[in-house]
């Protein structure tokens, strides 16, 4: 007898490549706004902390104006988390929903918790960035948003693991029904966790670089950001790529080689691996030669994106192969497409992709303002 629960009758409203697709390139965009909010957190934390511990130091300042710089975007940041991880996860629920919700029902009270948790989070980035304004000693108040951030990440962690378990589902609920009691120890959760975590690091390093480009700042704090940023980005990318070699020695043997096997899986893993040796080398040549142009934050950027997607993609095939194993497959689904339906959702997703561009565009014309400490 199958663990997942019955199949939904009725059909699947187009193509499940197209809904795929959709959910690499939503999930791609969410892990990239995820990843830069948890990286900034802890840099601009830390930049604080040691500016006003060390005030007396001649780089005092320049860590107080690039802890503000960064901090002072954060509450937009977390928009484009809450609202880029609505798409993935809707997508999520209609491919894999038959283990998604159990997941999530087993861990129903974590689960809702990240709601709460979310709000304390943003409430505190808001008080954290305005501390940070007027260079008073505000760490603290970061460091505890970063780690309700981690939280937040450590759950979903859990619940995306836990969805690809079905043999604990039974002895879970069984366990208990109320949504209190956490799956047992899995040797891929941690890995997947840190991860993440890790991921922020070069991320935010990359952003510091792209920041380092514009005119906003004065000449010193550009190079500081450029310097600092190449730095953070080629150490983050070498841990990173240690833990993700955790992330894969904790997988079944019959799932590596599976994903060694799959043309896919291969085609991702090598643009993951040419997307990070390019910022390597990115964030080495900035942390070396400190440039201040737009050219070098855009490059770094345009890498971003496709490693992001890369990974999004090596990340997807492993949960199906994981899944395939146990008897959920994804592509074997009922579909019956309303290509009226889809061809108009297609329009305004592109027209909203134009908007969100033409916006962009109007706000980098827009003339700068300088950026200083109050």
């Amino acid at each position: 007898m199958t663990p997942f629960p019955a199949v939904d009758p009725i059909p699947l409203p187009a193509p499940v490549l197209l809904f795929k697709g959709l959910h690499i390139l939503t999930l791609a965009l969410h892990f990239i706004s995820v990843e830069l909010l948890l990286g900034s957190l802890l840099v601009a934390t830390w930049l604080n902390f040691h500016g006003v511990m060390r005030r007396q130091d001649a780089a005092a300042p320049l860590r107080l104006n690039a802890a503000a710089a960064l901090a002072r975007r954060l509450p937009v940041v977390m928009t484009y988390v809450i609202n880029l991880g609505v798409p993935p996860l809707l997508f999520s629920q209609v491919l894999y929903g038959r283990a998604l919700y159990t997941s999530s029902v087993l861990i129903g009270v974590y689960w809702l918790a990240v709601v709460f948790l979310l709000m304390a989070c943003y409430a505190l980035i808001y008080r954290f960035a305005a501390g940070t304004e007027s260079a008073r000693a505000v760490w603290w108040q970061g460091l505890l948003a970063w780690l309700l951030a981690g939280v937040i990440a450590k759950i979903y962690t859990t619940n995306m693991t836990l969805m690809l378990r079905p043999e604990v589902w039974g002895q879970m609920y069984a366990t208990s029904a109320s949504g209190t009691h956490l799956p047992p120890h899995d040797p891929t959760a941690l890995p997947r966790w840190l991860f993440m975590l890790t991921g922020g690091l070069w991320v935010a390093g990359i952003w510091m670089i792209w920041l380092a480009g514009r005119q906003v700042f004065e000449e010193p704090v550009r190079r500081y950001l450029a310097a600092n940023g190449g730095c953070l980005a080629w150490v983050g990318l070498i841990a990173q790529a240690v833990v993700a070699a955790m992330v894969m020695q904790a997988q079944p043997p019959p799932v590596r080689d599976t994903l060694a096997a799959n043309p896919l899986a291969q085609a991702a893993g090598l643009t993951c691996v040419a997307a990070a040796l390019g910022l390597i080398l990115l964030g080495l040549w900035s942390a070396i030669r400190k440039p201040i142009t737009r050219a070098a934050g855009w490059l770094g950027a345009a890498l971003v994106l496709a490693g992001m997607l890369a990974m999004v993609a090596y990340r997807d095939a492993l949960r199906d192969l994981t899944l395939l194993g146990k008897g959920y497959d994804v592509w074997h689904r009922t579909v019956a497409t309303n290509w009226g339906v889809v061809s108009l959702f297609l329009v305004v997703f592109v027209a909203g992709l134009g908007t969100v561009a033409w916006l962009i565009s109007v706000m980098m014309r827009a003339k700068p303002v300088p950026e200083e400490l109050s």
